[in-house]
């Protein structure tokens, strides 16, 4: 184990350690966050659109970079795992053909590599992950939609979630609460939202009227 430790805490891999422990440090404090009913994800910025072009040119970098339009924290911590990743396999390599390189020199390495890596891998994620709110149709535009809680029950402390579809039938999974003079709305309970609070919706319980008649997501 201490010959483990000594190898990764080395000069010339410190750099790619650092990254390996800053997504053991982002991982936490969204899984600690999520228990309290927020989300680090919203902290940094989910809401900005990296699909459209911009006049800033650190987001049209990330924007081609980030090809797939994941959220940011998610792009955030496969930066991070494809510079670890790849500097430590930089420096096994060039241990074994000469010795380990300048961690300079490595980091640059590891960078250059890392953008393909990450292109692609956000490309492929964002295939196979559901959508979050979809900032490109505009989170008003879900307010008095019809949507369905999936993870509950919502009342009036940490947000549950509700998944709705908007009005080209795309669907999304927003976080919301129950409206102060609302009661808890179970899992599976079709809502309404109602209002919005940033990226937090208020839902009440649809009147009948208002529920769809096809199957829901619980059925």
């Amino acid at each position: 184990m201490s010959a483990l430790l000594e190898h990764v805490m080395a000069p010339e891999v410190r750099p790619f350690a650092i990254a390996a422990a800053m997504i053991v440090i982002v991982g936490s404090l969204e899984v600690v966050s999520m228990l309290v009913g927020a989300s680090l994800s919203e902290l940094l910025g989910t809401s900005i659109d990296f699909s459209h072009p911009s006049d800033n040119g650190v987001l049209n970098a990330i924007s081609w970079i980030n090809v797939g339009g994941v959220p940011l924290l998610i792009f955030l911590l496969l930066v991070l795992g494809a510079f670890s990743i790849t500097g430590f396999l930089i420096q096994d390599v060039a241990r074994l053909v000469a010795g380990p390189l300048p961690a300079t020199i490595a980091s640059i390495g590891a960078v250059a590599a890392s953008v393909p890596l990450v292109r692609a891998a956000s490309r492929a994620i964002a295939r196979a992950i559901p959508k979050d709110e979809s900032y490109a149709v505009g989170l008003g535009d879900l307010v008095g939609r019809v949507g369905e809680v999936v993870i509950g029950p919502l009342d009036q402390g940490p947000p549950g979630r509700v998944s709705v579809a908007d009005v080209h039938g795309n669907r999304h999974f927003v976080w919301a609460v129950a409206a102060p003079a609302s009661g808890p709305l179970e899992q599976g309970t079709m809502v309404l939202l109602v209002d919005r609070v940033g990226t937090r919706f208020v839902a009440v319980k649809a009147d009948d009227e208002l529920k769809p008649s096809k199957p829901t997501l619980s059925s």
